[in-house]
């Protein structure tokens, strides 16, 4: 992961996280380096406070989910196009330090929920989303 996770709500009150991924080509370019891509995600509900709580910039994740593109109208009135991974389920690809637990485990759940008293938790700022975007 290439940071931290960041994790939202949406006026309705359904976690929303956000994060990127560095993923290594298979080839070298001509100077013999790995190229990299970097992959945007989204992950929905309890399982993005639970990837949340649990990952961190420099995670080893693995996900799966599907690929989706949406776009929106910005502030300068130019239609912008954002193509990214809706992530359906994810892996830890790493032993915590304080666990023993197996490499490769599933969605660890969590009793803990960092929902915001009030309806936004962006600093007072909320979220753009057509409830044409909403997966449920």
């Amino acid at each position: 992961m290439t940071k931290d996770p960041e994790l939202k709500y949406t006026s309705s009150g359904a976690a929303i996280g956000s994060f990127s991924l560095a993923v290594n080509r298979q080839f070298t370019n001509s100077n013999g380096d790995r190229e990299a891509d970097f992959i945007n995600c989204v992950i929905w509900r309890k399982s993005a406070e639970n990837f949340a709580n649990f990952t961190h910039k420099g995670s080893l994740v693995g996900i799966d989910g599907r690929l989706q593109t949406r776009n929106y109208e910005n502030q300068q009135g130019q239609r912008v196009y954002v193509t990214e991974v809706v992530v359906d389920n994810f892996s830890l690809l790493e032993k915590r330090a304080s666990d023993n637990s197996n490499v490769n485990q599933t969605q660890p759940g969590s009793n803990k929920t960092n929902k915001p008293a009030d309806s936004v938790a962006n600093n007072g700022q909320a979220i753009d989303i057509a409830d044409d975007d909403l997966p449920f």
